[in-house]
């Protein structure tokens, strides 16, 4: 099968396409054809120094995918050949991930993917709306009439959050760069602010000075101490990065602050589901591209540089 591999941690030219045996799928695992791989941030963090995943190279890298059951193991009763699926890998510990024609994986992390979504937008939704929809719909637990912030609203992580806020029934205010505000407009954010302005006075003037019920922090591991000023008394904060600074006014406040590192299930892609069956949430993508090392490098080394918005697809289909 074609797959690309990291041979040593490093650059982009660590990075190396070769022909590997199809994998067999293990007890409680399906084999996956993949049709369509999305490329996050954390690929190119593991591919820079990923020691701290637990895997040593060379091993396939990537971690979204959709596709097509392939073979079912040992003691797999509800998925079988011929499915439709997307998932995302379990990361610390696992050579298998999805930049291949085919991965196994354990089922009970894989899902039937959204019926009336093609395999290249289903692909670009398992990691970064999963981490999504664990903070604001299980931690930060968003109700309708609240408000809600969220720092970085056209990245991976940030669009899906932007949309999900306000699928709960939120009066949703993001933060991007100035040429991504219309972005935010388009994802459904009610008041898009540039995170290089004034936009923590815009948050509490646009809520009368008593702050956002809620804010999301998806950006920058500094932002948690500049949030917490503009979230109200009891509010809740949820970030994807380690907080630093001086986090004392969470105490002063009586906030609730909640560390978000995804764990894998299917339970959450299903939940997820139907927001995009109907229409109520869609996957931001830059490009999708035939799936290949020159591309995949390409990929990498836009998320290297820390620019850009939506996801970067790679297709095996023609």
């Amino acid at each position: 099968m074609r797959a690309v591999v990291l041979k040593g941690f490093g650059g982009l030219e660590m990075l190396e396409e070769r022909d590997l045996p199809v994998p067999e799928p293990g007890p409680g695992e399906v084999l996956v054809r993949n049709l369509a791989v999305a490329v996050n941030p954390v690929d190119a963090k593991i591919r820079a120094a990923g020691r701290w995943a637990g895997v040593e190279p060379p091993f396939v890298l990537g971690y979204d995918a959709a596709g097509v059951v392939a073979k079912v193991g040992p003691g797999v009763k509800d998925l079988k050949e011929g499915d439709e699926v997307y998932y995302t890998p379990e990361i610390f510990g696992n050579p298998h991930g999805t930049y291949a024609e085919y991965t196994p994986v354990p089922a009970g992390i894989v899902a039937k993917k959204p019926k009336n979504l093609s395999f290249a937008e289903a692909a670009a939704i398992p990691l970064a709306g999963g981490t999504a929809w664990e903070a604001v719909v299980r931690r930060l637990a968003v109700r309708p009439g609240e408000t809600v912030l969220v720092m970085g609203g056209a990245g991976g992580v940030g669009s899906f959050a932007v949309q999900f806020a306000k699928a709960a029934g939120a009066y949703v205010i993001a933060t991007a760069s100035a040429e991504n505000l219309p972005v935010l407009k388009e994802l459904g954010a009610d008041l898009a602010l540039d995170y290089r302005g004034p936009w923590a006075e815009e948050v509490l003037k646009a809520t009368e000075g008593q702050g956002v019920d809620a804010a999301f922090e998806t950006a920058g591991e500094s932002l948690v101490e500049r949030v917490i000023p503009v979230v109200r008394p009891f509010g809740r904060i949820a970030t994807i990065l380690p907080p630093q600074g001086n986090l004392s006014g969470l105490y002063t406040k009586n906030q609730t602050l909640y560390g978000v590192f995804l764990t894998r299930e299917r339970k959450r892609l299903l939940e997820m589901r139907p927001l995009f069956e109907r229409g109520l949430a869609r996957p931001l993508i830059a490009e999708v591209l035939p799936f290949s090392l020159e591309n995949l490098r390409k990929a990498h080394a836009r998320m290297d540089s820390g620019h850009g918005r939506g996801k970067i697809v790679l297709t095996f289909q023609a």
